[in-house]
């Protein structure tokens, strides 16, 4: 299959270089020269712009930094320069509003369209192991779905277009407050004398037990490797972490959903970020 690939940063790179790997014929665009250059070297062939790249494809795929380069992109350089059969696959995470305008657009222009933000990190996009949510309709996602396959290991279809979007926020907003409390609990544990391996081995087969405790322990050298055994480097970015959280409290607002922890944990990594914007998200025991 010959498919573009729009956005070759820290998650993009990896997903591209899957695609190529499984046999499709990668047609790769980014800004960076960098990252054109990591992906020839991955087996895609570059392009000097998105709309060259979108020329004589069967799919799209994109994994850009927010919502209005998302909406400026496919407006501008892929809706009416793809073919009219290929099928298109937003894999950033922005705002639900803007992932539906888009896909609206796409439709009207006769293209199947879906949104499909992934869970995973880094390691899992260059080892494709990640998750996709995908919103879409039945036939988007038909299509999308044996694409999306060849870069991770799980595919699940949350529903319309925009529910990509919405399952990836309230994950991600979960998983923010999972963490600062896993960090409580240990930083807690420590003060009151109890060795943190020790608190582990309990809370892991206990009620406590959480993915951000047994996965991605925030303390180093406890549990399975994770970015607090590199000094909290790697791993998903705290600023990453805090844009996914405002993107969960603007969609709460929209919707009208009450979600006292969700903003609290928004607050907390605003001021984590000011300084250690970089650092893994799990960096927010430091805090503690």
């Amino acid at each position: 299959m010959k498919i573009a690939f729009i956005g070759l940063g820290n998650m993009g790179g990896g997903m591209a270089a899957n695609l190529a790997k499984a046999g499709h014929d990668v047609r790769a665009f980014d800004l960076a020269a960098p990252a054109l250059t990591a992906a020839r070297d991955a087996g895609c062939t570059t392009f000097d712009t998105a709309k060259e790249a979108c020329e004589g494809v069967d799919a799209v795929v994109s994994m850009l930094p927010n919502g209005a380069i998302v909406k400026g992109v496919y407006e501008n350089e892929v809706i009416g320069r793809a073919p009219a059969g290929a099928v298109l696959l937003d894999c950033s995470t922005i705002d639900v509003a803007t992932a539906r305008d888009v896909i609206g657009a796409a439709q009207g222009a006769g293209y199947d369209m879906v949104d499909a933000p992934v869970s995973g990190g880094i390691a899992a996009a260059n080892g494709g192991t990640l998750t996709f949510m995908v919103g879409g309709t039945d036939a988007a996602f038909k299509r999308a779905e044996p694409i999306l396959s060849a870069m991770g290991k799980a595919v699940i279809h949350a529903g319309d277009a925009g529910n990509g979007q919405a399952a990836k926020i309230c994950n991600n907003m979960l998983l923010a407050v999972q963490m600062i409390g896993t960090a409580e609990a240990f930083s807690m544990a420590d003060k009151l004398g109890l060795d943190p391996q020790t608190f582990y081995d309990i809370s892991s087969v206990s009620s406590g037990q959480c993915w951000s405790m047994t996965s991605y322990c925030p303390v180093p050298g406890v549990g399975p490797q994770s970015p607090s055994d590199n000094d909290y480097q790697g791993g998903f970015a705290s600023a990453l972490m805090l844009k996914d959280l405002k993107l969960a409290m603007e969609a709460a607002g929209s919707a009208g959903a009450n979600t006292p922890l969700g903003k609290h944990a928004q607050e907390i990594y605003e001021a984590f970020v000011q300084d250690n914007g970089a650092l893994d998200f799990s960096g927010i025991i430091k805090t503690l």
